[in-house]
């Protein structure tokens, strides 16, 4: 099953919820911050996961590792995002280098011969349109 990362801020703990199973759940929100219309994103951690959100308060900067699980109940699908790991997001950790626009072009060699000196010197066959 693949696993997904986001990082963004803590906005809400809900307190733990224990069933008459034995089953432990524990859901938490976190508001994206590096998009442009941040969203609010409700997890969900399990179990003896439950604690991994104890140490982070409101409005820290975290990363959350989840799953997705989905499941059917009544005729009706549910999608529920599973946190099973949960911690300090590194400043710049999250924020991939910038892109060198230049990287991917091609540069000249000395077997490409010599560069054009003049707008003369471009052939017909040599124009991008």
């Amino acid at each position: 099953m693949a696993s997904y990362e986001v990082s963004g801020k803590l906005k809400v703990k809900m307190e733990e919820q224990s069933f008459s199973s034995g089953f432990t759940k524990r859901e938490f929100v976190l508001t994206t911050t590096e998009e442009q219309y941040p969203q609010d994103i409700k997890f969900e951690l399990i179990k003896d996961k439950t604690s991994a959100i104890d140490k982070f308060k409101e409005n820290d900067t975290i990363k959350v590792s989840f799953n997705l699980r989905g499941n059917e109940y009544n005729g009706k699908y549910f999608v529920n995002l599973q946190a099973w790991r949960v911690e300090a997001e590194t400043a710049g950790a999250s924020i991939p280098a910038p892109l060198d626009p230049m990287a991917d072009m091609p540069t000249a060699t000395a077997s490409s011969g010599p560069a054009p000196t003049s707008i003369d010197d471009i052939g017909e066959d040599d124009l991008p349109f």
